[in-house]
């Protein structure tokens, strides 16, 4: 006998990071000054990257991408968080919601492809340095972006297809700041089985392929440098991959942790903290750790500041 119970829902409330009214304020502002971070950071990186002819190579191309990618994939759920926080029905309509775990999920699958192809061209420049400009030319580069990034359209568009088939109960409430895949489905009053399988079958094949990738890419890499003599060089070749390494260890750990495991054992609380962490946290840290770390990206902001200054006092 059918459900009577279920109703066609036209809003869902996300009821966010916590239900005290105490921690609204320090809440908006710490993510306020998190999204500000990570949006002057990256587009530092972007324009420096642009202005710059020294940084005008296949790394900085890629690394200039990752970080649009990095402000499109935050600003997806940071900004109508922010609103949520201070609005007293802290709704979101079902079509936004669904919107909104479609860009969600095409971000995270675009920097899922983008940090891959940047270990192919780590690869390339460590282990076929006379050939690097010969084998990765600005018209390959442009079509792997593109690739990525049909790519991550059509995982997303798979995700929301399926989430857009399920039917869901009277309650509408999300226990989320934004419109995830486990806190839908645990809303749902139909079937789960097709997206959990999805998730964890072309899901893990996009993103473990993509990790895979990565790490054959580095074990050619570590292959080519204890063969090499020099120490310096040695030193020099782990700390041009570092960054990169970096920023692989922390996407792929929260991600894994989040989205790979059976949707009875997902932790709402505890998905929410690794979900900020991923979301939010990790894209605000990526210029941090590329700059801190990058001797050019170091050297040419230094050159920027520098004319910047001049320009200042004349």
């Amino acid at each position: 006998m059918e459900n009577t119970n279920w109703t066609s829902v036209s809003h869902f409330v996300l009821l966010g990071i916590s239900a005290y009214p105490q921690d609204e304020i320090p809440l908006f502002l710490l993510f306020l000054l998190m999204y500000a971070i990570n949006i002057s950071g990256n587009f530092a990186i972007i324009t420096l990257i642009i202005s710059t002819p020294q940084l005008h190579t296949p790394m900085y191309f890629f690394l200039s991408n990752l970080a649009l990618t990095d402000i499109c994939f935050t600003s997806t759920t940071v900004p109508k968080m922010l609103q949520n926080i201070f609005s007293p029905t802290k709704t979101i309509s079902y079509m936004g919601c669904l919107a909104q775990t479609y860009f969600f999920i095409c971000f995270a699958a675009m920097e899922n492809f983008l940090l891959a192809i940047m270990a192919y061209d780590r690869y390339i420049a460590i282990c076929h340095p006379f050939r690097y400009h010969m084998i990765l030319t600005r018209m390959l580069c442009s079509q792997m972006v593109a690739l990525c990034l049909i790519l991550s359209h059509l995982h997303a568009l798979l995700h929301t297809f399926l989430m857009g088939r399920l039917s869901f109960c009277a309650d509408n409430r999300i226990p989320h700041f934004f419109c995830d895949l486990y806190p839908l489905m645990k809303l749902s009053c139909s079937s789960t089985h097709l997206n959990t399988l999805m998730i964890h079958t072309e899901g893990v094949i996009v993103i473990n392929g993509a990790l895979a990738f990565i790490i054959a890419s580095y074990a050619c890499i570590i292959s080519v440098v204890l063969r090499s003599p020099s120490d310096k060089g040695k030193w020099r070749a782990f700390s041009t991959c570092g960054s990169h390494l970096t920023v692989v260890a922390i996407f792929y750990g929260t991600l894994t942790w989040v989205y790979f495991q059976p949707i009875t054992s997902y932790s709402v609380a505890k998905g929410r903290i690794l979900t900020v962490m991923h979301t939010v946290v990790t894209p605000m840290m990526n210029p941090f750790i590329y700059s801190l770390r990058n001797g050019d990206v170091k050297r040419a902001f230094r050159k920027w500041r520098s004319r910047s200054w001049i320009s200042f006092f004349r």
